[in-house]
Parts: C-alpha cells; structure tokens; sequence
C-alpha cells in the first residue's frame, strides 16, 4: 500500500503532508498523534486509542476537521495514476550541447574526467548547428531549451557563438522560441563575453564552490593555483551587468564543507541573491558524502533553514533554489512522475554529435541513443522506453516514498553508478533530497503564514 501523508516536525512546528494531492497542513501535537492511528475509516478506533492522553471530545472534534480534509481530498487523497499521454512515446524538449570535453579548472570532486568525460575534444559549430536541426525537426513543441555545457564551454566561444546565431535566426523562420542556457566556471568571463551574453539573452548558471577556502581548495586552475578571486570578480561584474537577474550561482559540498551554511552566506554577502548549494555525488572517493554524514547534513540543514528564514523575515533575504518549491500549484503530473525527462525528453549531444540520455551518462557507450546527423537511433528504442517508463510508480524504491512527487524519482545517472541501474535509486541522495525536502515544506509553511498577517 502506498504511503499516503507524511508528518514530521521542524523548527518547533508539527507538518503534515498529504502525498498524492501535495497539500500541506500545519497542525498540533494531539492531530500530530491521531495520524499514528486515524486512517480515514477508523474514527472509534482513534478515539480508544487516544482517549487516555486527550479528552474523547477534543479527539471528535479534531476528527470532524479531518474528516472535512478527506472530503476537499486534501487528506488521504487518491492516489496518481499514470496518465494516457504519457505512456506514449517522448517529446524531444530540450538538448545539452557538450560545447567543450575539457576544462581549465581541474575541480577535486568532478564528475566528468576532468570535464573531458574521457575524451578531451570540442564542438564544432558544424555539429552544434546539425543539433539545432535535430530538436527543431523532432519536437512539435513550441517552446525548447537548449544548455551549454562541458568542461567550459566558453573555451570553445566561437561554436557558442554560431550555434547561437543560428538559433536566433532558426526561431525567425520556424516561429519556435528556444531558451539558451550556459553553464561556467567563470574563469573566461571578459566584458566582451559579457556585453555578448547578454544581448543574446542567454541565461547563466555559476558555478562557485562557496567561501574562498573551500572553493580554492576544491578548484584550483591547471597550475594548482588557486580560482577564487579571478572568478568571484567576473562573475560579480557580470551580475551587475544584468541587474542581478537572469543567473544562479550553484554551489557544492563535499565531506570537507559539511557547515556549507557557511558557504551559502559568503555567497550573499559577496553580493549574489540567487543561489543553490548541491552535494557532490562521489564514488571511491576521499571526499564523498556516506552515510556517516547524515546526521550532520541534516543538522546543517535545519541550519539553513532558520538562518534563511531570519534573513527573509528581516527583508535581507536572498533566493534559495531548494527551498522555493511551490506548495499550491506544483508541476503536472508527468513532470511529478518523471523528473528531468532524461532519455525521452531531453538528450545530451557529445563532441562529436552522438546522443546520450543526459550529460553525466556521456562516454557511458550502452547508453548511446543515436547522432544528431542520422537521428535517434531505431534499435536503441526499447532503451529510451525504458528510461521513459521509469518513473515513480515504477519504482520499487520510489513508489511507497512519501517524496515521490517532489523529487521524481531522483537523478537516472546517479542510480546507474551506484546501482547499475536506473530503477535503483542512489539511497544516500534520496536521504538528503528528503531531509532537504522537509526543510523547503517547512520555510514554505512559515513564509506563508508571515505573509498572511
């Protein structure tokens, strides 16, 4: 059977989830109890149960109000079945260019060979413009995206640059709108790159580990030297260039930053409001989260969580990305189920125009769903299927979680490398992405009822 609610306590408050419709309820300790017992069918049996802690009136009462909950079906609401549409075949939405194999940071904890995935070599534009081809023949959609990504992309500017041409003139003649996204380290960022970003409207994920200590013992350049000061006044200088909108700085914790609280501050008070810190996923490595470091991880969380509400209830807040999960109005329900949509909706294109399923599963050869030049490849369809129907009721792991909905499974690639396979979850990911999770719920809960006095 699967899990319908979950509760749970934070910051002094008793939260209530309801899975399948996403409600949040924030209730007492008695109703925080009564849940142990009340299953929507079972008002007596509550009553005895409970009767010896609280009065049997005050125990009706508070089941009256449940009972209100399960008929609005905010409360034990049904539960999600997959729906018709999405059981048919993908639609190509977005695409991940590898604009460059190599990078000129050699990050300790990398996931990608140095940012090389093996074979160090870049994009041309020939191949860049053969993918702009591919996602606007195969999807019917309107609206697309399209990331730049490596190692650094912006080692490799001039296929950047044509492939954004393209695109800008491809949308004229096609009526379609594609996003441009780019993802740097900040090391080649110059006023002309800058001024050309953003005439070309193209957003921008930083990357910056957090404070100086951290980020240059964890990134240092291809000499060993450190990156902080070279990369904090690129990146302050392009924030500034774009009022301080269209970017997010992203950055990471290994087991040498559990405090990354820390980190999160020294990136506001360097000036940048728009943020998000991940944990690095690390296989046979010194510096990998295990699940010794739970308990710290989640002490540092609800560290997080407080210092973010100080700060937002102060008016000197700043912009969290896991924390700003919406609790009316969520994702579709294919999006709930699926996640990223890698394999089936969203491909990365390697150097040489090879297709994979995301950019982490590059150089992974069972992976390899086709070329942009030939189109996906026919004998590879039951594989981009499979990645297509593995979503959270099809997870043996996933479908009795009470996060299902929000974290969608979790990340294909990650599971592949820990697991070897994809409807394997990686387990201690799934534990911080929960204990992140109630965190959010919890900022959310209290931002609102901030907001309604």
């Amino acid at each position: 059977m699967q899990i319908q609610i979950h509760k749970f306590q934070q910051g002094g408050e008793f939260i209530l989830l309801d899975v399948n419709s996403g409600a949040v309820h924030r209730i007492d300790a008695m109703i925080f109890d009564l849940l142990d017992t009340f299953d929507g069918s079972n008002d007596s049996e509550t009553i005895e149960t409970w009767k010896s802690k609280y009065p049997a009136s005050e125990i009706s009462e508070a089941l009256e109000e449940l009972h209100e909950l399960i008929d609005q079906e905010l409360l034990f609401a049904p539960r999600i079945e997959v729906p018709s549409t999405f059981k048919e075949k993908g639609i190509v939405k977005s695409l991940c260019l590898m604009i460059s194999q190599d990078c000129n940071l050699r990050c300790r904890y990398c996931f990608g060979a140095g940012g090389t995935y093996g074979s160090r070599s870049i994009m041309t534009p020939e191949v860049g413009i053969a993918a702009v081809d591919f996602l606007l023949k195969t999807t019917p959609r309107k609206h697309c995206e399209i990331d730049f990504f490596g190692g650094e992309p912006l080692m490799n500017f001039e296929t950047v640059q044509k492939v954004t041409e393209y695109v800008r003139r491809k949308e004229i003649e096609t009526g379609k709108s594609v996003k441009l996204t780019l993802t740097t380290n900040g090391m080649l960022l110059d006023d002309e790159k800058i001024q050309w970003l953003n005439d070309n409207r193209i957003s921008l994920v930083l990357s910056l580990d957090g404070r100086k200590e951290i980020h240059d013992a964890m990134r240092p350049d291809s000499h060993g030297q450190g990156s902080f000061d070279r990369v904090v006044k690129n990146f302050k200088k392009l924030v500034e260039s774009r009022n301080g909108e269209n970017y997010y700085l992203r950055g990471t914790y290994t087991n040498r930053n559990l405090d990354f609280t820390r980190d999160v501050l020294d990136m506001f008070e360097h000036g940048f409001e728009i943020l998000s810190i991940e944990p690095a996923v690390l296989k046979n490595s010194s510096l990998a989260l295990t699940e010794k470091d739970l308990p710290r991880i989640f002490e540092e969380y609800d560290r997080l969580s407080e210092v973010y509400l100080e700060r937002q209830k102060s008016g000197h807040g700043f912009f969290f990305f896991h924390f700003n999960i919406d609790l009316s109005n969520g994702p579709c329900v294919a999006k709930r189920l699926s996640g990223c949509g890698a394999g089936h909706e969203y491909f990365a294109v390697a150097c040489n125009g090879d297709l994979y399923p995301c950019h982490q599963f590059v150089g992974r050869e069972k992976y390899l769903l086709g070329n942009v030049f030939e189109g996906l490849n026919s004998e590879r369809e039951s594989l981009r299927q499979y990645f297509r129907e593995s979503h959270v009721l099809n997870k043996d792991r996933c479908k009795d979680c009470w996060a299902r909905f929000f974290c969608s499974g979790g990340c294909h690639a990650n599971a592949d490398l820990f697991n070897g396979d994809i409807r394997k979850p990686y387990e201690l990911g799934c534990e911080i992405q929960k204990k992140r999770l109630e965190c959010a719920i919890y900022v959310q809960t209290m931002l609102s009822i901030t907001e309604s006095r």
